[in-house]
């Protein structure tokens, strides 16, 4: 292993498998590196964030809420950002937000389902 730390350089005092001289060091080197790298990254899970913050404030009974395609929109809603989309056996497509899914039906309504 090094004797050095790997974010500031200094000599590592302690055990042989220690990589950092101290927590300080330890949390910069890591946030750098775990950080979003790009404005695109940033931007798209920004839109995911608010998309889900904009579902999970609906009024769900027994884990299910009907809205209209018109009130997500003007909650600012993007429906182009999702995390990932589920088929089920009866052929319904749901868009999920992590927990959240939601499912066009007829007549500008959506159906959202929550799972615990």
């Amino acid at each position: 292993m090094s004797e050095y730390c790997l974010e500031c350089g200094d000599k590592i005092i302690g055990r042989s498998d220690k990589k950092f001289c101290n927590d300080g060091c330890r949390n910069a080197y890591n946030n750098r590196n775990n950080r979003d790298s790009t404005n695109l990254m940033r931007s798209i899970h920004r839109k995911l964030r608010n998309n889900f913050r904009i579902l999970s404030e609906l009024n769900f009974k027994e884990g299910k809420s009907k809205t209209t395609h018109q009130k997500l929109l003007k909650d600012g809603f993007d429906f182009e950002y999702f995390t990932h989309l589920k088929v089920y056996k009866n052929g319904a497509e749901y868009r999920f937000l992590y927990n959240i899914g939601y499912r066009f039906l007829e007549d500008d309504r959506i159906l959202v389902v929550k799972n615990e």
